[in-house]
């Protein structure tokens, strides 16, 4: 058995989301249960590392490379650590024509980090994304994961980073 990269308190909210998504399917299905288990490792500890995606498919009786093809396909699970608020910004084509590419080299110049990688500080890291399915109000963008505003603006995108530097 592979080891768990959990603490117990992670552990047990781990393992309460995975039996809960596997009692919505048959037990020969357990592969449906697998994007609701990445989701929930993800949400305990912030990024889904080599051995999390093992012990992830060993819970599941899955291969470990089919876990990790399916982690790296949806650009919103992370395969290596993030800043505290981790800004996603779309570059896809709607997004892009709006001024997708210049608000995400003003975020990156602004939180001193380039793409794909961690402030110096740890609070922020900076993502492209293809696309927040919001190309009717693009561009678009969200932090950790929860829609921050639709619409974007440098000046909009200033006052987010102001904001999520007040509050650390």
């Amino acid at each position: 058995m592979v080891a768990s990269p959990f603490n117990p308190e992670q552990q047990a909210r781990f393992d309460a989301e995975l039996e809960a998504a596997l009692a919505r399917f048959p037990p020969e299905r357990s592969q449906a249960a697998l994007l609701p288990a990445l989701h929930a490792a993800q949400r305990e500890l912030g990024w889904l590392s080599t051995e999390t995606l093992s012990y992830v498919a060993t819970r599941l009786k899955l291969w470990s490379t089919r876990v990790r093809e399916v982690a790296a396909f949806y650009t919103l699970f992370r395969l290596k650590p993030v800043g505290t608020n981790h800004l996603q910004i779309c570059t896809n084509l709607s997004c892009a024509l709006l001024g997708g590419e210049k608000l995400l080299e003003q975020a990156c110049t602004r939180v001193g980090a380039r793409p794909h990688e961690i402030s110096a500080d740890g609070k922020f890291s900076v993502e492209p994304v293809s696309c927040l399915a919001s190309c009717g109000t693009a561009p678009a963008m969200q932090v950790n994961d929860r829609y921050f505003d639709e619409k974007l603006t440098p000046e909009k995108l200033d006052a987010i980073i102001s904001e999520l530097e007040r509050v650390g």
